[in-house]
C-alpha cells in the first residue's frame, strides 16, 4: 500500500477541501470554466517546470511512495495530480473565506 502513499496525500487533502463546497456553497465546481481558467495555466507551467528538472537530474521521485503510473519524459501520474488537486483545494478555502466573510467574488 506504500505505493499509493502520494494519492492518499492527496485524497486527504480533496476530502479536508471538497465539503466546503456544498455547506458554505461556495460554487468553485459551478464556475467549472474559472476554475479550469485558473488551475490549468499553472499546472502545466510546473508540468513543464519538472520535466526539465527530471531531465536534468535535479528531481526524482521515490519509486515506492508512487503509483508507478509515468507520463512521457519520466513525469509520475502522482505529480501531475498534485498540481491539479492541491491548486483546488486552495482556491476551495479562499472561497471559503470569502463567502464566509460576505466578500464578492468579483463576478457576480
Amino acid at each position: 500500500m506504500r505505493h499509493l502513499a502520494y494519492l492518499s496525500v492527496l485524497a486527504g487533502c480533496l476530502a479536508a477541501a471538497v465539503w466546503l463546497e456544498p455547506v458554505l456553497k461556495v460554487n468553485v465546481f459551478r464556475r467549472w470554466r474559472r476554475l479550469a481558467l485558473t488551475v490549468l495555466p499553472v499546472a502545466v507551467l510546473f508540468v513543464v517546470w519538472d520535466l526539465l528538472a527530471i531531465a536534468a537530474g535535479h528531481w526524482w521521485f521515490d519509486h515506492s511512495q508512487i503509483t508507478g503510473i509515468f507520463l512521457p519524459g519520466g513525469l509520475p501520474l502522482d505529480e501531475v495530480m498534485f498540481f491539479l488537486v492541491v491548486p483546488v483545494c486552495a482556491i476551495l478555502g479562499f472561497e471559503a473565506v470569502r463567502a464566509v466573510l460576505g466578500k464578492p467574488a468579483g463576478d457576480e
